[in-house]
């Protein structure tokens, strides 16, 4: 089962929304983690269990790329608006670093998020390559 975590700002959460309305039979089989009030939002929209973090600005964002570090999370879906300063910026920025890091797809719009639903990749049992570390971590090491 795929585990997806779902952010918005608040000023996209009825794009995402709508979105994932339109979208509904595609989470229909998938394990949904959402940071704080978009979590409940969600979980109302689609009629089903969303798992749900703190706010962001109140630690959600780390949470959930703890669990992107812990390979926890196979997509993300983070609408984030670009048009409002948001007091977290420096936790959205490690939140999508960590996306890139741990090489799990990111959909920071509608329109990525359709390719990326729509995608024959996505609809068969796709394994990411998950980056080896092993070199960074011991990069202090004396040999």
């Amino acid at each position: 089962m795929k585990t997806i975590a779902l952010v918005a700002h608040d000023g996209k959460k009825a794009a995402l929304l709508e979105w994932i309305e339109k979208h509904q039979s595609f989470f229909a089989d998938k394990q949904l983690i959402a940071t704080g009030t978009t979590g409940k939002l969600i979980s109302e929209k689609l009629q089903q269990p969303v798992r749900c973090m703190a706010s962001g600005p109140l630690g959600g964002d780390q949470q959930i790329g703890a669990l992107i570090a812990e390979q926890h999370i196979d997509w993300l879906i983070f609408f984030w608006d670009p048009l409002s300063s948001q007091p977290h910026d420096p936790d959205v920025k490690a939140l999508i670093r960590l996306a890139v890091v741990w090489n799990i797809p990111v959909a920071c719009n509608v329109a990525t998020a359709d390719f990326i639903v729509h995608s024959s990749l996505y609809q068969q049992e796709y394994q990411r390559s998950v980056p080896d570390f092993q070199q960074h971590n011991n990069r202090l090491q004396k040999s």
